[in-house]
């Protein structure tokens, strides 16, 4: 018996009834393909990993054989870069299954890139290969950074040629399958109100209660429908801040793009940042900026705003208001508090650190140093004399050269030293080793994902594919 086909699914959103979906087949592919399998995710859902055979992924997730549940193609809409698409919905993938985790809580399957949908719009469904390493890389690196991210299930080589336009084609080919809280996205709810079926709406939104905030479950339901707004509002403000903090730009935070709870998804063009740049924009067809690193913030407080339209026919606006002016209450606290860690300081900010947190990207923005190289090589440098003697700060690392003659330096490193300075002796090791934990040696910039696409286009050598994840996942 296959382990994965065997897993409890259960019917949560098919319950919902079919105003929410269209029952969907999957493509048959010439060939399959593991290239992929993520064993941290089948301890996750009860499953012993030595159990389950590269087959028996390749006959779930590639032959998409004996499903015992229909696959579900969901319906949404959404604002594309500020223009709203009522033409969207699962065009290239759909909701596999849903299980429950070891932790009690109910994760979706969704595929990507297996074939046509309702919903394709002319496109072929599918998913190319380096698409697919590009996701299963974003997802892993995120994760290993404490982002409350999807991850990768697995990824199956389907043996298609695709023709695109961003890429050197024919190109070879991938299905893909996400393991979330919850394919329910912001323009799940905005098709509901362009319909104008407020009735559907309410049902969603109780659903969505239900399974994701179910600490809610039990409030009156005009204060429970306000709670989970002013959660999702918290939720969100601290996923951007996440971002934000490991250098991050998501590229196409389109409401389509935004999960009603709050876990980022869906991973095209991102990029990190190579440095600190708040204008850095990693999609190429984003020409005027508009989800640029520095805007990440501003546009997911809007999709919010953006949200409270469909949510109008069960959530009071003056409610709804309140609750959106508390974005940056949940995002500078939780922004900063990463950023310090980053720095190798835990606990509340103080004058000196806010300032020294302002200094600090400052200096980043006026020197272009590598944002994370600056940071790891804080980890990698770090001595407990540094708190004693300020001219011992980064005097043996490489960055030295670069940073050293800028005329914010020395207020850096004036701060920098008062902060260590402040600490209790007692604490001066947990600064080490809060700066090895949120600093990794491993970032996915662009030039890096590239040399792995290179060696598998040009050897099918997959090896530094597997090496770097292992490198993430290690936090080397």
């Amino acid at each position: 018996m296959n382990p994965i086909l065997a897993l409890n699914y259960e019917t949560a959103i098919e319950s919902l009834g079919t105003d929410y979906y269209d029952d969907v087949v999957a493509a048959e592919f010439p060939q399959q393909i593991l290239r992929f399998r993520n064993d941290d995710l089948l301890v996750q859902l009860g499953l012993d990993p030595t159990q389950v055979s590269d087959e028996n992924f390749i006959e779930a997730f590639g032959k998409f054989s004996n499903p015992s549940h229909p696959f579900l193609a969901l319906r949404y809409h959404g604002y594309q870069f500020g223009e709203y698409n009522p033409g969207l919905g699962d065009g290239r993938g759909f909701l596999y299954g849903q299980v429950r985790g070891i932790d009690g809580e109910l994760y979706d399957f969704g595929t990507k890139g297996s074939g046509r949908t309702p919903y394709s719009r002319g496109g072929d469904g599918m998913l190319t290969l380096k698409g697919g390493v590009r996701e299963v890389l974003a997802a892993e690196a995120l994760h290993r950074m404490g982002v409350r991210t999807s991850r990768c299930l697995s990824m199956v080589e389907t043996g298609l040629d695709l023709w695109r336009g961003d890429e050197p084609s024919p190109t070879r080919s991938s299905v893909m399958v996400r393991f979330s809280r919850s394919h329910i996205r912001f323009g799940t709810f905005e098709r509901l109100n362009y319909l104008k079926r407020p009735d559907l709406s309410r049902k969603l939104l109780d659903h969505v209660i239900n399974y994701y905030y179910s600490h809610l479950s039990s409030i009156d339901s005009s204060e429970r429908y306000a709670r989970f707004y002013t959660e999702l509002v918290q939720r969100v403000a601290e996923l951007v801040a996440q971002w934000m903090a490991v250098g991050f730009c998501h590229a196409v935070l389109n409401t389509d793009n935004m999960s009603i709870t709050g876990e980022s998804f869906d991973y095209g063009p991102y990029a990190f940042l190579p440095n600190y740049n708040p204008d850095f924009t990693a999609a190429y067809f984003d020409h005027y900026g508009r989800y640029s690193y520095g805007n990440q913030p501003g546009i997911c407080k809007l999709n919010l705003e953006l949200l409270q339209q469909p949510l109008g026919a069960m959530i009071g606006a003056a409610e709804m208001t309140t609750a959106l002016a508390k974005f940056e209450g949940y995002y500078f606290p939780a922004y900063k508090k990463l950023m310090l860690q980053k720095l190798g300081l835990e606990g509340d900010t103080t004058p000196v650190r806010d300032e020294l947190l302002v200094t600090t990207l400052q200096l980043l923005a006026d020197t272009q140093v590598g944002y994370h190289q600056f940071f790891f090589d804080l980890s990698q440098a770090f001595k407990l004399r540094w708190q004693l003697d300020l001219n011992s700060i980064l005097n043996e690392t490489e960055l030295m050269p670069e940073v050293v003659g800028n005329s914010g330096y020395h207020k850096w490193l004036q701060l920098y030293h008062q902060a260590l300075s402040d600490l209790p002796e007692s604490e001066l090791n947990s600064v080490g080793n809060m700066l090895d934990r949120s600093n990794p040696q491993t970032i996915l910039l662009r030039p890096q994902i590239e040399a792995i696409w290179e060696a598998i286009t040009q050897a099918d050598n997959w090896e530094p594919f597997y090496a770097l994840l292992a490198k993430i996942r290690a936090g080397n």
